[in-house]
């Protein structure tokens, strides 16, 4: 068979290998990968591909081993969270908010909530707030742990992951034991949280917080003064403050160009302005300086774990709101007025007064914005989140473009795109 032919929608061409045949995905209809008349050739960095962790799309041409232009592609996992968000109640938005930056899921679902806490001009107990922002720092390690992590391994060091994971899984168990799920933990609540932590809670994270130090030092040790790895990252994939700013660079990767910008401090939630901690910041907004900020700020946030654990406040872990939190279900059964609101909520969810309102938080990639628009009913008019991941992985081409191959692999992965937060 000679020609293009469709195969689940995909245009495919047939092309000989040597003495047999090879069919591979043509980037745009007619156009063959591989290559071109000048001698440069046309690859697919992704979507299979362990790189691109996934789903990433990106059309590179290569002439040699140098890259000289990127076409980056979205839209793979586009599942219209936004779009559900509107026929959802703002309770069950929070299954819809796990699954966007599914690595540190606690973080996506502590945002939406107090957006729309904020809304309703509501404050959880101090309870619930300790223990959120406990939990969210614990989330921010673990994304963390993933980033430098992967890092590792698309580079070569693969030790480095290995140690950094063991203590990533006693941060799931954690979570496991707080919430009963792993990944998708769901465990925030219009007005407090979905349960009261366990008894062992303190515990255990005292326990992280004494055992965790000693492999951050380890990976410290492994990578920080590594010739092979500091060759491979240091000013690779940089980019200045200002290029970063245009393209709306949050988070570790607009620290690491040198811009001094973190939610925590510029609009201070929950009680971040009653902890102590510090902002790193690099220089060249490049691979290696990107590893340096995420690596101290795992650092900083057993910093703030550890101000916090201690001084856990007594108390109801919900706020006292029965026309938007669900009484126990004990009391449905012996209490009419509970059984009233518990029907209500049920049937006709939280009602937010109306209007057009935006909160952000400082999540592991940046900063997380949820922009609510209420009419006054159960569920959202409008929705729209400012996922942190979309706007950095914009600058990929040009932080890529006029360098090596094996380049592009490390600011990749240095630059953490998660592809849940791509495509919303």
């Amino acid at each position: 068979m000679q020609g293009e032919v469709n195969a689940n929608n995909r245009n495919f061409t047939n092309l000989p290998a040597g003495d047999g045949t090879r069919w591979l995905p043509v980037t745009q209809p007619g156009v063959r990968v591989g290559e071109l008349p000048d001698g440069r050739m046309r690859i697919n960095l992704g979507p299979s591909h362990p790189a691109t962790h996934g789903i990433l799309e990106n059309h590179l041409i290569l002439n040699g081993e140098t890259i000289e232009s990127v076409d980056i592609h979205t839209g793979y996992v586009h599942r219209c969270f936004e779009k559900l968000g509107e026929h959802y109640g703002y309770n069950q938005f929070l299954v819809c908010t796990d699954r966007m930056n599914y690595v540190s899921t606690p973080m996506n679902n502590i945002g939406w909530i107090l957006a729309v806490e904020s809304m309703m001009g509501i404050t959880a107990p101090p309870k619930a707030l300790v223990v959120r922002m406990i939990i969210s720092e614990l989330s921010r390690i673990i994304d963390h742990i993933i980033c430098l992590g992967i890092l590792g391994v698309d580079l070569g060091a693969f030790a480095s992951f290995l140690y950094m994971f063991h203590k990533r899984e006693d941060i799931y168990q954690i979570l496991e034991k707080m919430t009963g799920a792993r990944l998708t933990n769901t465990f925030c609540r219009v007005g407090g949280l979905e349960k009261d932590i366990y008894p062992q809670f303190v515990e255990d994270v005292k326990k992280f917080l004494k055992t965790f130090p000693k492999v951050l030092n380890e990976t410290d040790t492994l990578l920080t003064k590594s010739r092979i790895f500091y060759d491979r990252t240091r000013g690779v994939g940089k980019i200045s403050g200002e290029r970063a700013l245009a393209y709306g660079f949050t988070g570790p990767n607009l620290r690491a160009a040198g811009v001094d910008y973190d939610v925590r401090v510029s609009s201070p939630y929950m009680y971040y302005d009653q902890v102590d901690f510090d902002v790193p910041i690099g220089e060249d907004g490049g691979v290696y300086d990107r590893y340096l900020v995420r690596l101290e700020e795992m650092r900083q946030s057993l910093r703030i774990i550890g101000q916090l654990v201690n001084n856990i406040p007594e108390g109801a872990y919900h706020a006292d709101l029965p026309h938007a939190y669900l009484p126990p279900k004990h009391k449905v059964y012996t209490s009419m007025e509970d059984l009233i609101y518990h029907f209500k909520i049920i049937m006709h969810g939280i009602e937010v007064p109306t209007g057009e309102h935006y909160f952000s938080t400082e999540a592991a990639n940046g900063e997380l914005g949820f922009t609510i628009v209420s009419r006054g009913k159960k569920s959202p008019w409008r929705v729209h989140v400012r996922r942190p991941c979309f706007w950095y992985y914009q600058a990929f081409p040009e932080m890529v473009t006029g360098g090596l191959l094996a380049d592009a692999i490390a600011n990749m992965s240095s630059m953490n795109v998660i592809a849940g937060e791509l495509d919303c």
